[in-house]
């Protein structure tokens, strides 16, 4: 069976968690949401020794894609995510990123959009695509059922959840996306989120003020 590794470099004065993931045998992975920083998510990628197969998408915010079209470039990889519903951001990526102060950014059309029920492979490892709006509109979560672990994008963080106050946000909608498709999938499940630090499901259904009845 492929071992599963991950690591987080943030990025960005956002401090947006970039994963590289990967097989630990063969080495070769995917880099999940590279916001900004290029530079360090290539370093990071060269201490570890990976080769880099694709690069996945959890949502279209600016901080988790202004670095995708010159990542891509670089490494001449395919991109697959987000869901279509995240288009209109990707398409005002460079806009966005002027406003934010992240400089000049180009834009890019996914090499594959991501649906609920699709799958994403990395080095032979199988991640289920869950779709959880709410965040946005186009928020993906990737679940992989045999290392009881996901990418979570900004749907969940240790303590609390993604906001909902940007633009397709919802906060009926995100709660529901998290009660139906994330607490369902065991309390054993770790997760890294978009920002700050991990957590577990049984952790966050016990604790997360959020989530409380």
């Amino acid at each position: 069976m492929p071992s599963l590794k991950a690591a987080i470099i943030p990025v960005t004065p956002f401090e947006q968690n970039c994963t590289l993931i990967w097989d630990d045998e063969t080495k070769r992975g995917a880099v999940v949401d590279p916001g900004g920083d290029v530079g360090r998510i290539r370093s990071g990628i060269e201490e570890l020794g990976l080769t880099i197969e694709k690069i996945v998408i959890t949502h279209g915010h600016v901080d988790h894609i202004a670095g995708v079209a010159e990542l891509k470039q670089v490494l001449n990889v395919p991109v697959e995510g987000p869901h279509r519903a995240d288009e209109q951001f990707i398409q005002n990526l460079p806009t966005v990123a002027a406003n934010y102060g992240f400089g000049q950014v180009e834009t890019f059309t996914p090499d594959r959009w991501l649906e609920e029920g699709d799958q994403v492979d990395v080095a032979g490892i199988t991640f289920e695509v869950l779709h959880c709006p709410g965040h946005s509109p186009g928020s993906l979560v990737f679940f992989q059922k045999d290392e009881r672990f996901a990418l979570v994008g900004d749907a969940l963080f240790r303590g609390s959840v993604g906001r909902t106050d940007l633009p397709g946000g919802d906060a009926d909608t995100l709660i529901n996306s998290i009660r139906t498709k994330l607490l369902v999938l065991g309390d054993d499940v770790g997760f890294i989120c978009g920002h700050g630090p991990t957590s577990n499901i049984g952790e966050e259904r016990a604790n997360n003020p959020f989530l409380q009845d």
